[in-house]
């Protein structure tokens, strides 16, 4: 794999992201790493968090809560309702950041900037490219700035996380086959 398709791909979009990033794996494999929770948990957040706690219920109007732990133990919550999902292709869920209970808080909850929408859509789509797949997220309602450059940073982390497990837990994946 080249370095290009070994780094995500992002750009700043008016006060939102898009990270994508090309993974040797097949789409299936992608969409179980977010619909599986005990996957799921393997990857979710940067490089030396944990995700603790993960509860998905993946169908239209189904919620999720998710539990992402720093380093030094504190905890950063978020929760959402999926709105959209078309099996293997994309979904669509507005996300929010959540106390342990799963009640909505702003972004200030946990010392972040003021300007990040309490309620922010995040579109999920996956497609084929030659026998690997292209993972794209959109995250809308991100202001510019050092919050997205950590939410950027913060996706490319899990993303090495999941190229990682996906190719440990698939020998085939890798292989070209």
């Amino acid at each position: 794999m080249s370095n290009k398709e070994n780094s995500p791909e992002t750009s700043n979009e008016e006060r939102g992201l898009l990270v994508a990033r090309v993974f040797d794996a097949p789409r299936e494999l992608l969409w179980k790493a977010w619909t599986e929770p005990e996957l799921f948990k393997r990857w979710w957040g940067p490089r030396y968090y944990t995700a603790p706690v993960i509860r998905i219920d993946f169908r239209v109007g189904g919620k999720y809560h998710y539990c992402m732990r720093s380093p030094d133990g504190k905890d950063f919550w978020s929760t959402g309702v999926y709105r959209e999902i078309v099996p293997l292709e994309r979904f669509v869920a507005v996300d929010s950041f959540a106390d342990a209970d799963g009640n909505v808080v702003p972004a200030t909850y946990y010392g972040m900037d003021p300007d990040i929408q309490l309620e922010r859509q995040v579109v999920v789509t996956f497609a084929d490219l030659y026998g690997k797949t292209l993972m794209a997220v959109r995250q809308a309602g991100m202001p510019a700035g050092r919050g997205s450059e950590f939410a950027v940073a913060g996706w490319g982390e899990a993303f090495d996380k999941l190229a990682a497990i996906l190719a440990d837990s698939h020998p085939d994946v890798g292989s070209g086959r």
